[in-house]
């Protein structure tokens, strides 16, 4: 019997270790970006088995307790750094024990790549969603097994890149006790492709998990028509759970502390209210 797991079918992954600080193509950074301490917090890189290898991933929660309820936190298109692994270090203050795996592990290390273009046509297009859905499901485990994480209270949160993510992956495990999406994109608008076949609006009638969708207005990317698009999807497939907010002055990127996109009024209404979805949905 063929076995992908032996260790002369592993692949050879790209990225084996996460990158430090911020990601090339997402500098100049700001100035003062938010930084979370690590005092009371178990918090650094991990590695989570997947079924041909191990992919590395941040993880924090707090030292002392536990089990805690468990978020997934999933990459902007600049993959696993500081801001990703600062946002689990937030999450983890507050008593959730919070990973984010580097889900471009097989495909390439784009925190070197400085432009987003080369990011999306060298790395991310080539990444598919069957992976990514299979990698996510494998931290679920791993939180498990490490004995710290609470999955039967588990919810998930991406950005960008990630937003996206979070959709599929609340249409694919029935599990998930929530989700909260910020600006990712919706709709194909003809570029879905055959490792990435399906957006969130087509998915709106297997939606298994109550998602938020956290949108800007004058997000370039994703268009309000689409939003709204995605919101008469969702009142089609009479899915009632989901909610989706659009604030007028925000752009893409608008929870990005330490990019020009930062919105600090939109920022911090949309962490409340994803703390506030998490505690009613039982992720808390």
């Amino acid at each position: 019997m063929h076995d992908d797991t032996s260790p002369l079918n592993r692949r050879d992954f790209a990225v084996t270790t996460l990158a430090a600080g911020f990601a090339l193509a997402a500098r100049p950074v700001a100035a003062e970006p938010i930084t979370t301490d690590t005092k009371g917090l178990t918090a650094g890189e991990v590695k989570v088995p997947v079924k041909d290898g191990t992919v590395p991933a941040y993880r924090a929660a707090p030292e002392k307790g536990g089990p805690f309820p468990t978020v997934l936190v999933v990459q902007e298109i600049f993959g696993v750094h500081e801001h990703i692994k600062d946002v689990c270090r937030r999450l983890a203050k507050l008593g959730y024990l919070a990973i984010a795996p580097e889900l471009y592990a097989r495909q390439g290390d784009v925190s070197k790549i400085k432009e987003i273009p080369d990011i999306i046509s060298k790395v991310v297009s080539k990444v598919p969603d069957a992976q990514v859905m299979s990698d996510l499901d494998a931290a679920v485990a791993w939180a498990k097994k490490d004995g710290n994480g609470d999955t039967s209270k588990l919810g998930i949160t991406g950005f960008c890149w990630g937003g996206r993510i979070v959709w599929l992956y609340a249409a694919h495990n029935k599990n998930l006790k929530a989700g909260v999406a910020w600006y990712g994109r919706l709709s194909g608008a003809g570029k879905a492709t055959e490792l990435q076949p399906k957006y969130p609006i087509d998915l709106a009638g297997e939606i298994k998990a109550p998602v938020l969708g956290l949108y800007g207005e004058k997000d370039t990317g994703i268009p309000v028509k689409d939003v709204e698009a995605m919101r008469e999807a969702l009142k089609k497939a009479d899915n009632k759970a989901c909610e989706i907010v659009l604030y007028p002055d925000a752009p893409h990127a608008f929870f990005a502390d330490y990019r020009p996109s930062y919105k600090k009024d939109a920022a911090d209404d949309g962490w409340k209210r994803m703390l506030a979805w998490f505690k009613k949905s039982g992720v808390a």
